[in-house]
């Protein structure tokens, strides 16, 4: 029986914290895509994924079981949920907008004047016209 014991004390590690590991895959997955993928769209989008497994992260780590928002009057049980996470998560969904508008537009351009968006075929274009 300790056996059984112990892993229902992992699964419920494993549950207890399915937010973390779900980021953590999320952004290997993403990392993934940035480095060994050769088209530019799939680097954006695998940085896309990769801010998108940070900010829940940092979610995550503000969330509070049973807390309440910091605007109600009286102190619940458990105490308030932290803010902060959210508004620093806020600011970051307008700044990976942006950036992924960039990097989409500077693939439209490098699409336009070098026919490719494949990385490699870029570098040897690119290279070749420096010589």
């Amino acid at each position: 029986m300790p056996c059984c014991e112990r892993m229902d004390d992992v699964s419920r590690a494993l549950i207890d914290n399915l937010n973390y590991t779900v980021a953590v895959i999320l952004f290997l997955v993403g990392l993934y895509a940035v480095a060994v993928k050769p088209n530019l769209i799939k680097k954006v989008m695998g940085l896309n994924i990769m801010e998108t497994a940070a900010f829940l992260f940092i979610v995550s780590i503000g969330y509070l079981d049973g807390g309440a928002a910091p605007v109600m009057d009286g102190t619940p049980e458990s105490g308030f949920v932290n803010p902060i996470p959210q508004a620093l998560i806020l600011t970051g969904i307008v700044v990976a907008v942006s950036i992924t508008a960039v990097a989409l537009v500077i693939c439209i351009k490098l699409q336009a004047r070098y026919g490719t968006l494949d990385s490699n075929e870029l570098r040897r274009i690119i290279e070749g016209d420096e010589s």
